[in-house]
């Protein structure tokens, strides 16, 4: 069993991406301006613009605000350490690199499985946000559109005030009205083609390469954040022209538990913060452009920090805006934000808000799967997954073979698969790896004590204990439905893993 612990020492992981640099490898284009994009633009919008309803009508109502403190702060511990390994190993990967060179072969392969649940089904996630908010852009500029293929198999939608919307998501308002909803229009979705055609589209980009895919994704990332600072500015405003009604949907502002855990009450803002820890993913898709970074090992740890304490920010005003404005019991639905344009009634806001959260989502969901795409290059370069995975286009110097392959499942869990559920297990993948990432600094001090590191994470052993602890104690908030699809995932992964990686393994052939 012992050869299953077999470490990647540091100096060959890195003379491996040194011999990749050349004509064949991976480009170095991205500065630290494009990195700090590359996180922003991952980090925005995937939680606040996506999951913030369902969060708030289903674990923690208004409180939400604490859930993303909490989030933040185990994010935080978490960067911290990531920050010191992407200094220190700027090659791509990341967390999977990381493990491979402190706590070996077998531990590298459960990181990236739980990697690859995290990017993709984050990307599908994002993917299934994005098509809330452009179908409801779509109908405010082209009238009531049918919800058929727009949602997954079975949502069922009513036609309402002149648009298809969610039943459950104007429930409240068709029982005010007195109304039937069974007299009402209805149709049941067969599935989610906008979001499975942005997932085929995204990936074709990234097989034109790195560098044509950054500077679009720059682009997005500052139409995203004027979107951020319209949204404040219009809503902040209406809210505060509405405090009365503010106030009432901040009371209570911790709703009571309604016996169930993670149902509201405190338990409630745990389940909270462990779904919404998926807000903040992106700064580790930071590291996995690593080796596509001009300077890496200062570059990468700057970005790292910085995305995240840009977006927490942005992250917690959102939040509160969303929540002041609509009901939390009316929130589950996949575009919060829109809902909340939509009550202001300020109308050039919401064809500026909507139209641009369209565009703008974007650029998570291609971050997420150029993260994918670089985790498994760096695996089947390693051997652990089939040689062709690692193939670079000869043209374009981009790992096509390992983005193309992903996009597959990726396109069809954004059709069939509920939203909610995707979070969930985007977080438990997240958190997981963060974990074991934490873990391994104190390993890498122990091997490593006197390696060169440009950035050190501070108050070790502290901060990695704590963010091991913090992590773990998040994944232990969410559900169990959710535990039990990652173990099936966990199994299928371990399966394949002593069928063909122990046996493929370039590590394993050299020794």
């Amino acid at each position: 069993m012992a050869n299953i612990f077999r470490v990647k020492p540091i100096d060959a992981i890195i003379k491996d991406s040194a011999s990749q640099d050349g004509d064949q490898g991976l480009k170095r284009v991205l500065g630290l301006p494009s990195l700090m994009a590359l996180g922003v633009g991952t980090i925005l919008g995937t939680g606040v613009f996506v999951l913030t309803g369902s969060a708030a009508a289903e674990y923690a109502g208004p409180s939400l605000i604490i859930s993303f403190i909490i989030a933040a702060i185990a994010c935080a511990f978490s960067a911290l350490c990531y920050s010191e390994f992407s200094a220190s190993i700027p090659v791509a990967g990341s967390a999977y690199t990381y493990g491979y060179a402190t706590l070996g072969e077998v531990v590298a392969f459960v990181i990236a499985l739980d990697c690859l649940m995290e990017f993709a089904l984050g990307a599908s996630a994002v993917a299934v946000g994005w098509s809330g908010y452009c179908y409801s852009f779509m109908q405010d500029l082209f009238g009531p559109i049918s919800p058929r293929f727009m949602d997954i198999p079975g949502a069922d939608y009513v036609l309402w005030n002149g648009r298809w919307q969610l039943v459950n998501a104007v429930s409240s308002a068709v029982e005010s009205a007195g109304a039937d909803m069974a007299a009402l229009p209805h149709t049941i979705c067969s599935g989610n083609l906008l979001s499975l055609g942005l997932i085929v589209v995204l990936a074709l980009m990234l097989v034109r390469g790195i560098e044509l895919s950054s500077v679009i994704n720059s682009i997005i990332v500052v139409l995203k954040l004027s979107i951020v600072l319209v949204f404040v500015g219009i809503v902040g405003s209406f809210v505060l022209g509405h405090w009365d009604m503010a106030m009432q949907n901040w009371t209570p502002f911790i709703p009571a538990n309604t016996g169930e855990f993670g149902k509201f009450g405190w338990s409630g803002i745990a389940r909270g913060a462990a779904v919404l820890f998926f807000a903040y993913v992106g700064f580790d898709c930071v590291a996995t452009a690593a080796q596509e970074a001009k300077n890496p090992t200062r570059d990468v740890p700057l970005a790292t920090m910085g995305s995240l304490l840009i977006c927490t920010v942005a992250y917690i005003v959102v939040c509160l805006l969303i929540t002041g404005t609509i009901n939390y019991t009316q929130l589950n639905v996949s575009d919060p934000a829109a809902r909340a344009i939509d009550a202001t009634g300020v109308t050039w806001g919401i064809f500026f808000i909507k139209g641009g959260l369209t565009v703008g989502l974007i650029s998570g969901t291609l971050a997420l799967l150029m993260s994918v795409s670089r985790i498994v290059f760096s695996m089947a370069n390693d051997g652990l997954l089939p040689e062709c995975l690692c193939k670079v286009h000869s043209k374009f110097r981009s790992p096509w073979v390992a983005t193309l392959v992903p996009a597959v499942p990726i396109a069809l869990l954004t059709a069939f698969y509920p939203i909610d559920e995707l979070g969930e297990l985007v977080s438990l993948g997240a958190l997981m790896a963060f974990t074991i990432v934490c873990a391994s600094i104190l390993v890498l001090r122990s091997k490593y004590p006197n390696r060169e590191r440009l950035f050190s994470t501070p108050w070790v052993p502290f901060i990695p204990i704590l963010g091991s602890l913090t992590s773990a104690g998040l994944m232990l908030s969410l559900s169990g439905q959710a535990w039990i699809r990652f173990g099936v995932f966990f199994v299928v992964g371990m399966v394949f893993y002593f069928a063909y990686s122990v046996k493929h393994s370039k590590l394993n052939n050299e020794e």
